[in-house]
Parts: structure tokens; sequence; C-alpha cells
């Protein structure tokens, strides 16, 4: 969890800083900011749970191949 809070912080950062250098308004800077990140942080979280059972599946399906084999 400390992963995707610190992940977050550095995505609000961004995503502000980019916004408000693109649009050149700091309210629609901090709008993009907020939005953006909390649902792509959300996003993140989601995807490496189920990157995680995927590289556990991976590693289920060689043991029972190594224990068929034997």
């Amino acid at each position: 969890m400390i992963k995707t809070i610190t992940f977050a912080i550095m995505h609000f950062t961004v995503a502000f800083a980019v916004a408000w250098f693109l649009t050149g308004d700091i309210i629609v800077g901090g709008a993009v900011a907020m939005v953006e990140p909390a649902i792509n942080t959300v996003a993140f979280y989601f995807h490496e749970k189920i990157w995680s059972k995927i590289k556990s599946g991976k590693s289920t399906h060689k043991s029972q191949e190594i224990s068929a084999c034997i």
C-alpha cells in the first residue's frame, strides 16, 4: 500500500504540472491533478493485484507440470 500512496503523490504532482503548463490555468491544473491521478491510482492498485495473481498462477502452473512429470 505504501507503493501505491507514493505513486499517487508523484502522479498528482506530475498531472498538476502538465495540466497547468498546457492550459496556463492553475484551477484547471488543480482539477486535473485531483481527478485523473485519483482514478489512475485506483486502477494501478487493481493492476498490481491482477499481475500478482498472474505471477502466482504461472508458478503454480509450472509446479503442477513438474509434479505431473515425476
